[in-house]
């Protein structure tokens, strides 16, 4: 029997390096055993046109396409991303038809139903990202070296990490490294500056995935000090690293790490940051201290970030609309 043909379309490629291209990218990846897959910007696309289903990415920046194939009757899946869910359907009209006009939502993390309509709840499933899991690394005793990943623009708000940097004395042992190109040119200037005032702290810019990954695996910590997420990949990745994380106390986060995880500050609080950088930094090799405990916590949760679990929660969403054994569904509104 032919596989069922279905168009990713995601505003972001390869060339954008980021989190919502390495969610399209893996999509493509676990479905394509059971799916003809093709990865596109946009739809309608000549190449595309035979394709029975459509799973879009982001709510507005998607939105002329999930209109477009909407006028189809063809099933329609649509991904949430942070700023969808906590911004853009709040006060964008083309972000809250494209809510309307899917047959499934999908959400990165636990919380995310939650920001939707209540009416609109039935048709969202919870999809974790997923992704290789590394060995936990030896971690050096002489010093706590902490990482942040995230290009920099306003909703990642790395202006929390650069206040902490300065806050925190050179001789204290911790070490920050931030990955990330910078977006806004103004966040690349004042990371630039933070650099030059604080020796203990490094902007690296952006580097490739694999590069990016190592570091995570290296590091004592993930800081993760965003004001808004959907579903944060690169936490994800640090919990399949063995790498715990500290993160802004925001739904996307919760929604990842669970509501009892003990490593969240305030968002844009930089000295409760501070505060638990240097409870880690003390406690280091303790089996009772709270860098121990971060870990374990982590270590709980890294099991619902397992491909094979991604993998099945993908199929069971497309099979209510696409079941194998017939013609893809035209499903009502």
């Amino acid at each position: 029997m032919k596989k069922p043909f279905l168009c990713i379309v995601t505003p972001a490629l390869a060339d954008a390096n980021n989190g919502n291209w390495q969610t399209a990218q893996r999509w493509a990846r676990l479905l394509a055993g059971h799916y003809r897959v093709h990865l596109a910007r946009q739809w309608p696309d000549a190449d595309l046109a035979e394709a029975d289903v459509l799973l879009a990415l982001h709510a507005r920046r998607s939105a002329a396409s999930v209109a477009a194939w909407a006028a189809t009757g063809r099933p329609l899946v649509l991904a949430l991303t942070g700023t969808d869910l906590y911004r853009d359907i709040a006060q964008d009209a083309s972000a809250q038809r494209s809510l309307l006009l899917a047959h499934r939502l999908i959400v990165l993390q636990e919380q995310g139903p939650l920001a939707l309509p209540p009416e609109l709840r039935a048709k969202c499933r919870v999809v974790f990202q997923s992704g290789a899991r590394r060995r936990t690394l030896p971690r050096t005793l002489s010093h706590l070296r902490a990482v942040m990943v995230g290009h920099l623009r306003d909703e990642k708000q790395p202006q929390t990490l650069f206040e902490a940097a300065r806050l925190l004395r050179p001789d204290e042992g911790i070490r920050i490294d931030h990955i990330g190109t910078a977006l806004d040119p103004a966040l690349g200037e004042a990371a630039r500056r933070t650099a030059l005032d604080c020796p203990h702290y490094r902007w690296l810019g952006g580097l490739p995935h694999e590069a990016t990954r190592r570091r995570i695996q290296r590091a004592h910590l993930l800081v993760h000090t965003s004001r808004m997420e959907g579903g944060a990949h690169v936490l994800m990745e640090a919990a399949l690293s063995g790498t715990p994380m500290l993160a802004s106390h925001i739904p996307g986060n919760v929604g990842m790490l669970g509501s009892n995880y003990g490593g969240y500050f305030p968002p844009g609080d930089a000295p409760a940051l501070v505060a638990l950088l240097r409870e880690c930094r003390r406690g280091m090799g303790a089996p009772a201290g709270r860098l121990a405990a971060l870990h374990a916590q982590c270590e709980a949760r890294a099991p619902l970030f397992d491909p094979r679990a991604e993998q099945a929660a993908l199929l069971g969403l497309l099979s209510e609309l696409t079941p194998f054994n017939e013609s893809p569904l035209r499903s009502p509104r």
